[in-house]
């Protein structure tokens, strides 16, 4: 029996190390990335894990966890509707949803606008209606500062201690300061994030028909993720984000069956899914594919091994 442990070990051993000199030089390709699992937190491989840089959309991943624990927390309903506000008039753009002032959206639909189609006009929505239930009485601010409080509030919450959110969308062109974040730190928000069956669900799709109140008729609109990878190698999230600044940026998480072994007379379920952050990549989709498949080499190699959680990459 030691014997055979031991082999297993070993073996565990050579995967890491010949995963380890694999000739791809992945830091070249991109600003930072991290290969994380979701279950542990643990951090398989990382490349500038704590490099501060702008995120762009994936900004929006914290704007959805803060809704989605608001509806929870409050019992409200996402079908409810919010009405567009007229912040929201500077932030149109082509790739847009097309929405103005004055419209009306459900809060789920505006989830999906956000999530799946990155439409900026959508989560200053969901900020301004959310952000005036949480304004304390007598304190001067307005609806969306008081939401981007709860999106940084919820960044210390989980340890995000490099990270700086200024508004709910992530464009980093209209602040006097730069937002920030860094890959180890969307690791922690992306694991929290995906163990959400809500969000999960959103990220998930790649088409969506949303309805738009508009003052003069309902209309429709046809979303369609801007993941390009969602539905290959079981990747099943997360988001993308590109502004000038942060360079293309992706987020992407697949699972695989658990793991099931018996351990004397306890029968022990492991989950297994892996996120992969990438910030600045000069080819996102690829790269961010490549270093799927690379992490769940080093995750079978770390699983042989026992799972050993150590240092800093030890979840927190």
């Amino acid at each position: 029996m030691a014997t055979s442990r031991f082999l297993t070990i070993l073996s565990a051993a050579a995967l890491l190390i010949g995963a380890l000199f694999e000739p791809a030089k992945a830091s070249a390709q991109a600003a930072a990335y991290v290969i994380s699992d979701n279950t542990t937190g643990y951090v398989l491989e990382s490349s500038n894990p704590e490099k501060k840089l702008q995120i762009g959309s994936l900004t929006k991943i914290a704007t959805a966890m803060v809704v989605l624990d608001w509806a929870a927390a409050k019992e409200s309903d996402l079908a409810q509707m919010a009405t567009v506000p007229d912040s929201a008039q500077a932030l149109s753009a082509e790739s847009g949803i097309g929405l103005h002032p004055g419209d009306q959206v459900s809060l789920r639909d505006l989830l999906y606008a956000a999530m799946m189609q990155s439409d900026n006009q959508a989560a200053e929505t969901l900020a301004s209606h959310v952000g005036r239930t949480l304004i304390t009485s007598g304190v001067e601010i307005t609806s969306v500062n008081a939401f981007v409080a709860q999106m940084n509030a919820l960044a210390r919450r989980l340890g995000m201690n490099r990270t700086r959110f200024l508004n709910p969308h992530g464009l980093d062109s209209i602040e006097r300061t730069l937002p920030y974040s860094t890959a180890e730190d969307l690791a922690k928000l992306t694991r929290y994030a995906m163990s959400n069956s809500a969000f999960l669900f959103y990220v998930s799709q790649k088409e969506r028909k949303i309805t738009i109140q508009t003052s003069a008729a309902p209309s429709q609109y046809l979303l369609r993720n801007t993941n390009e990878l969602l539905g290959t190698q079981s990747i099943d999230g997360v988001k993308t984000g590109t502004t000038r600044k942060a360079g293309p940026c992706v987020i992407i998480s697949a699972g695989r069956p658990p793991e099931s072994r018996q351990e004397g007379e306890s029968h022990i379920i492991t989950p297994r899914r892996l996120n992969i952050i990438v910030l600045n990549a000069r080819d996102r989709f690829p790269f961010a594919a490549q270093q799927l498949a690379r992490g769940w080499k080093l995750y079978d190699a770390w699983a042989a091994a026992g799972r050993p959680i150590k240092g800093k990459q030890a979840a927190r």
